[in-house]
């Protein structure tokens, strides 16, 4: 029993393990998730239509962009 619980530690260690990283992606290694298509709203006639039925439902414009800083003075 011991030898089969050893056996078995030992598996799942290296099997952890094989999935660690010793540094950060480096940013280079990183550009396939930059991609546009990579985004959420990758397409942005759908982001539109979609935007177009929201507010067409909702009766209501607006609330979908950047917002100012918090401070009162847009």
């Amino acid at each position: 029993m011991s030898r089969h619980l050893l056996t078995m530690s030992l598996a799942l260690t290296l099997a952890l393990t094989g999935c660690a990283t010793l540094q950060p992606p480096q940013p280079w290694e990183k550009d396939h998730l930059a991609r546009p298509e990579m985004q959420f709203g990758a397409d942005p006639l759908d982001a539109k239509l979609t935007q177009h039925i929201y507010e067409s439902k909702e009766s209501a414009a607006g609330g979908n962009g950047v917002g100012g800083g918090g401070c009162g003075c847009n």
